[in-house]
């Protein structure tokens, strides 16, 4: 595997000594662009529609996964980064459990079981 170093001396007109820890194949800074292209690419080399997902998605749905599974907010917060659990709570987790929980007990109430005949 070719190094950062390798990489920018390669590159005509690249900087070099950046101190980059990830970079494009030409030793320059990644941009959202870069990174977004290559997420598409990996998730569809791994099956699924990588149009239709973003590493913000996947961000979300780690902070909302963890939180159903009951890991203290405060702990998911550190593992995202956030220096308060303000962010991520009002921001990055959605309750999954609750929500489907809610709308099976309205779909009780409008379709109560039928009795045996």
């Amino acid at each position: 595997m070719e190094t950062q170093e390798q990489k920018q001396a390669s590159a005509e007109g690249a900087p070099t000594g950046t101190g980059l820890v990830f970079c494009t194949k030409n030793g320059t800074p990644l941009s959202a662009a870069n990174v977004r292209r290559d997420f598409r690419k990996v998730a569809d080399n791994a099956g699924l529609a990588g149009a239709e997902w973003t590493p913000r998605e996947l961000r979300h749905s780690f902070v909302s996964f963890l939180s159903d599974s009951g890991v203290p907010i405060e702990d998911i917060s550190q593992l995202v980064g956030h220096a308060t659990t303000v962010v991520t709570e009002t921001v990055y987790r959605f309750q999954l459990r609750p929500v489907l929980l809610q709308g099976a007990e309205a779909m009780d109430s409008i379709f109560p079981a039928a009795e045996d005949t």
